[in-house]
């Protein structure tokens, strides 16, 4: 009778749950209440850790920023005909502030973190407005004071965006100076909504009530908000970093409350990271789980006894079959899981429900499965759709820039012009009755591309096209150069002021080759080994994981790769600082040769 299966599991429910409640209740609290402080403190520092490493990646791309503007062409010629003002005539001086406006857009465009960009010369004179009042502003007055170079949350009215002019910003100051003389013109001001720093910061929890704040050196909040924690607490704590500490732990007692403080002094300026709560905030829960235990240790006892009653011992071989469909189905194989699935006589107790539910779950997983993988197929085929209708909107946007550019003065062929190869662009993009074209249809539509780029850059760009007779007729997959040439201009002029691009296409030995060149910034043997290691392990995914945002060459590799297989091989050769050559290789078949493309 003792060894009867409900006397069993009364033996196991007792020693399995009864005593290890009564053992936490009676014996152990004070071990438990140390656990969770040091888990607090261990799991506080990682997230504050993490904090850090956010922050330095934020700031460091501020810093970033500002130092591009300060090198850049366009800002050392802006600065150098606001001094001369004698050589220099109002239309000059115009189109150099212009050329200068249009790049800080450009770079606030294309950064992720929605920063912008302010220039201001010493007497005010800035990029998107003037402060006649700059030199009696504190932040500028401290910045050339204390050398102060990060601000505190702030609302500035000279942002180039209305929007960003309503939002909470901290900016970095860098000095703007003449690379020529040194000496001091003015200054940058790279500003980043304080939400970016705040959202994160929300996300280190301290306990349930715990607080976490993002100090200055003298203890004034960097981020919106007021800081609740004690003044007196807050300067004790402070106090460790001023004697040199870069982070730690503070216990401060304050109107007889025990205060946890972390702090963290930060890289940037005096930032420092302050997270900090009660002993009795942080262990008010303890306690009552102490009291709570002693009950639930009698309520479980009782409902063991009362389990081990109400399970029959006819349980253990429906369960065994049960367990063995199971593993059936963690395998993927349905069929087999309803061979074993055991048979009852009466759905009307817990184990028939069970096994019942089970065997109708297996049914519809089966369904569920075939049906979201034929969703899955066609998700995929419209994500690829969608990929191939992208037009870059930082393209559209510049090209329209152009357009009113030119038509600002007075070019009405030019604006013509521009207006005809875009119109030509888009209705090749907006076409979705085939993925298919001819090559000559593409190449095509990548001399529209490259004639608007030319009006963009005003000449600093030159393309030479070396177009095989034989190919025009060959059908390809769409918009497979583009991308190439967009990354050949952008890399042509990261360390030049011209671009030269050479694109060829040629049939050789039924072969069809499309190379792209160019005398750009060049690719390591690193980088091109790690793009042709992902085509190589991943290509065939990475053509629709784009989200929307660009395709670039891994995206082109890989679409290829999904389209043609085997039939499709690249080479990449390229060295640093002398450009890249990207050869495209296509096994031409006759109907390849023949189809029909679609007339643009």
């Amino acid at each position: 009778m003792f060894y009867s299966l409900r006397n069993r599991l009364l033996l196991i429910f007792t020693l399995l749950l009864t005593v290890p409640f009564l053992l936490l209740s009676i014996i152990i609290p004070s071990w438990f209440t140390s656990i969770i402080e040091q888990q607090t403190k261990d799991s506080t520092i990682e997230m504050m850790d993490q904090y850090s490493l956010y922050i330095d990646s934020i700031t460091n791309q501020a810093e970033d920023l500002g130092k591009q503007v300060l090198v850049s062409q366009e800002t050392q010629d802006w600065l150098k005909v606001e001094k001369e003002d004698e050589t220099t005539t109002s239309s000059q001086k115009l189109l150099i502030k212009n050329q200068l406006k249009m790049q800080l857009s450009s770079m606030m465009i294309n950064n992720s973190n929605n920063m912008s960009i302010s220039i201001f010369l010493n007497d005010g004179t800035g990029t998107w407005g003037n402060n006649p009042s700059l030199q009696e502003t504190e932040w500028y007055k401290d910045f050339l004071v204390n050398d102060q170079r990060w601000m505190n949350t702030h609302i500035d009215s000279f942002q180039l965006y209305q929007e960003m002019r309503e939002r909470n910003l901290n900016s970095y100051l860098i000095p703007l100076f003449d690379m020529n003389m040194l000496e001091l013109s003015g200054i940058i001001k790279v500003s980043f909504p304080s939400s970016l720093l705040e959202t994160a910061l929300s996300k280190i929890k301290l306990g349930e009530n715990g607080r976490v704040y993002l100090l200055d050196g003298e203890g004034v909040n960097v981020l919106p908000g007021d800081v609740h924690t004690p003044k007196d607490v807050l300067n004790k704590s402070l106090k460790n970093v001023k004697n040199g500490l870069e982070k730690g732990l503070v216990e401060v007692n304050h109107h007889d409350e025990e205060y946890l403080v972390f702090f963290q002094k930060q890289k940037v300026g005096d930032w420092i990271l302050i997270s900090e709560i009660t002993k009795s905030e942080l262990f008010a829960k303890i306690d009552q789980l102490q009291k709570n235990l002693l009950i639930t240790s009698a309520l479980i006892f009782m409902l063991t006894i009362l389990t081990s009653y109400l399970l029959s011992s006819n349980i253990v071989s429906p369960l065994g079959k049960l367990t063995k469909a199971m593993k059936f189905v963690e395998r993927g194989d349905f069929s087999g899981a309803k061979q074993v699935m055991p048979s009852i006589k009466s759905h009307h107790h817990e184990i028939g429900y069970v096994i019942k539910v089970f065997d109708h779950t297996i049914e519809q997983l089966n369904h569920l499965i075939q049906t979201e993988y034929e969703a899955n197929i066609r998700r995929k085929d419209a994500e690829y759709k969608a990929l191939l209708l992208q037009i870059n909107p930082h393209f559209l946007n510049n090209t329209l820039e152009v357009i009113g550019g030119l038509a600002l003065q007075g070019k009405k062929k030019e604006v013509m012009n521009v207006s005809i190869y875009l119109g030509r662009m888009m209705r090749y993009s907006l076409n979705t009755r085939t993925d298919v074209v001819k090559l000559g249809e593409e190449i095509s539509y990548i001399r529209s591309f490259i004639e608007i780029l030319k009006l963009r850059y005003e000449g600093a760009l030159t393309c030479e096209f070396d177009e095989d007779e034989n190919t025009k007729s060959i059908s390809i997959i769409k918009f497979i150069i583009q991308p190439l040439v967009e990354n050949a201009v952008k890399y042509s002029f990261i360390h030049h002021t011209e671009a030269e691009i050479n694109i060829k296409t040629m049939l050789q030995n039924g072969q069809l080759f499309i190379v792209v060149e160019d005398r750009g910034i060049g690719m390591s043997e690193e980088e091109i080994a790690n793009i042709c290691h992902s085509v190589e392990i991943d290509g065939k995914d990475s053509a629709l994981d784009s989200d929307g945002q660009s395709i670039g060459l891994r995206n082109v590799l890989g679409r290829l790769s999904l389209y043609y297989g085997s039939d499709f091989s690249f080479s990449i050769e390229s060295a640093v600082g002398l450009g890249t050559k990207i050869t495209l290789g296509i096994k031409v078949t006759e109907g390849a040769i023949h189809d029909e493309g679609s007339d643009y």
